[in-house]
């Protein structure tokens, strides 16, 4: 247990170079499988296209597909396809499958125009209507199989970090603590469950339909918006910062003025935070009163 929470720990540092990494790589291999491939198909079947042709076609595909892998990616926290939203957020796919399809083929049809005329050729799309639905049929399939590697990425991700919830109420007999006001949080890792204390969480930020609860150098996703869970943490203990970070007021050491008019808030362990002007004046005077 030990050892797969160091390696997170260390992962979570490199997080998003490694995720920016691994769609490039798998682009990279992909171009230039694709254009090998396509190569070889055109000398078997003697059409007499330069080699060059081949690969502009499966890069400017390639190139487009990852230029929009960052919309997917936000698409996808958006719309989630968990156990509990997938009937509500399923059919909203199918719209954003055609709008992938459209960007991919009018974004690629201008790469591959773009390279034949440095060569001094002209590049024919063909019949558009036609040329529109046949590439749809290839483009649905990887619009689906981006999805999937999207979603099954963070469902393996949450299951090593943990993944926060609220206690439900019991079957029998009253709650042990007040529902509207939890105290804590059941946290579910490996197999394993445990609680966490709510006045050990020392902010809080939104990510889409999840907030990160950050408890000592460990980030634990609770499904609920930020509006969601500032409505029911303790108001004399936390405090809204910004739209996106809520923050345990016992963790502050110092709020630094911006000459914009916000404020950064430098935390006991070392965080900084942002805390726009709209909350600015209303946590100064909370944080005097709780010190």
């Amino acid at each position: 247990m030990s050892e797969t929470t160091n390696w997170l720990a260390h992962y979570q540092r490199w997080r998003r170079s490694a995720e920016i990494g691994f769609w490039i790589v798998a682009f990279l291999i992909n171009a230039v499988f694709n254009s090998l491939t396509v190569i070889v198909d055109v000398q078997r079947s003697q059409l007499g296209f330069a080699p060059w042709k081949p690969v502009v076609w499966e890069t400017s595909s390639g190139f487009l597909i990852l230029l929009l892998v960052p919309a997917v990616v936000v698409f996808t926290r958006r719309f989630p396809l968990h156990r509990d939203t997938w009937r509500r957020n399923l059919p909203w796919y199918l719209p954003a499958s055609l709008i992938w399809s459209l960007a991919h083929v009018l974004g690629m049809v201008a790469l591959r125009k773009l390279a034949y005329a440095t060569q001094g050729e002209h590049y024919d799309f063909g019949n558009w209507p036609l040329e529109l639905g046949y590439e749809y049929l290839k483009d649905v399939r990887e619009f689906v199989a981006t999805v999937v590697l999207i979603h099954a990425y963070r469902f393996v991700l949450l299951r090593l970090q943990g993944e926060a919830s609220l206690l439900a109420a019991p079957d029998v007999g009253p709650p042990v603590e007040p529902l509207e006001r939890p105290e804590r949080f059941l946290v579910r890792k490996l197999g394993r469950e445990f609680l966490i204390a709510a006045e050990d969480i020392e902010w809080i930020q939104a990510a889409g339909n999840y907030t990160n609860l950050h408890v000592r150098g460990r980030d634990y996703p609770l499904r609920s918006t930020i509006a969601g869970i500032e409505a029911r943490l303790d108001p004399q203990r936390f405090a809204r910062t910004h739209r996106s970070y809520i923050v345990n007021l016992d963790q502050i050491a110092m709020i630094e003025p911006l000459e914009t008019g916000d404020a950064r808030l430098h935390l006991k362990d070392g965080t900084t935070l942002p805390c726009s002007r709209r909350y600015r004046n209303a946590l100064r005077e909370r944080a005097s009163a709780a010190a």
